[in-house]
């Protein structure tokens, strides 16, 4: 049985800032890119952060599987699955590739349909956000292998009432009608944030951001570090009816859409 401890807590951070040094090497290069079949883009980054963490993630223990968003498993097989490795090698692409800095790798530990641990490295600003239930959320700035986690600063949300001046926070990519349909039905003033990847979830966990609603597609591997980071920061992510969002319950890994907020009063 794998012990979600603060030692494999620290192997894992080193596992993504391991896969985050690799997707540098190609950050200033010119690109070939690929496009996948449901259009989203490919590159040599992606597969060898992909490569990096699986390897190493077999070699904590090689009986838990893990699915990736470049080593997708049949449904036959991990509906089985109780406990696995949810990855993202690269997340946020079209930032890498647009070398704006706002990409991410994450990775997340999940046991009966629920992260139990989170981490999100965006290499491009050497930052690490890690969390573990009930242990809370933290960042660290690092580009380097860490020995220890000690000198990581805890991270809260923010509270803004529903009448403040409401800070949403929305994809740098993906532009939506009913994302801006709900902005003004919902909320009376407010100020609309653009981030790349993962790190929209990090941004309402310390506190530079209120809600992110995501009306577009997603899929599993996005949003389970980020949804167990904002969880231990204080804040909450639901379905757009409210229903707590799980992982590997059904075939396709595609998620609801949700809302991400550090007051449910918002939603």
């Amino acid at each position: 049985m794998l012990d979600l401890n603060s030692d494999l807590l620290l192997k894992v951070s080193n596992i993504a800032i391991l896969a985050g040094s690799e997707i540098m090497k190609y950050y200033l290069e010119d690109l070939e890119i690929i496009t996948k079949k449901d259009n989203s883009p490919l590159t040599q980054a992606d597969l060898s952060s992909n490569k990096i963490i699986i390897e190493e993630l077999k070699k904590i223990d090689e009986t838990i599987p893990i699915l990736s968003e470049e080593t997708l498993i049949d449904w036959q097989e991990r509906k089985r699955w109780n406990k696995y490795w949810l990855v993202d090698p690269l997340d946020g692409t079209k930032e890498f590739i647009k070398k704006n800095g706002e990409f991410t790798v994450n990775i997340a530990f999940i046991d009966n349909n629920k992260p139990l641990m989170g981490i999100i490295y965006a290499p491009a600003k050497s930052l690490l956000y890690f969390a573990k239930k009930n242990y809370g959320a933290f960042k660290i700035f690092s580009s380097a292998e860490l020995t220890n986690l000690e000198d990581s600063q805890s991270i809260k949300i923010s509270y803004n009432n529903p009448e403040d001046n409401i800070r949403v926070i929305s994809s740098r990519s993906h532009s939506n009608d009913v994302l801006e349909s709900w902005i003004n039905k919902k909320l009376n003033k407010y100020t609309l944030i653009t981030s790349g990847s993962s790190l929209k979830f990090c941004e309402i966990a310390e506190g530079n951001a209120d809600i992110y609603p995501r009306f577009g597609h997603t899929s599993e591997w996005d949003i389970a570090a980020g949804h167990i980071i904002l969880e231990e920061a204080g804040g909450v992510i639901k379905d757009i009816d409210g229903n707590q969002i799980l992982y590997n319950n059904k075939e396709t890994p595609i998620n609801p859409e949700f809302i991400a907020t550090n007051n449910l009063n918002l939603i």
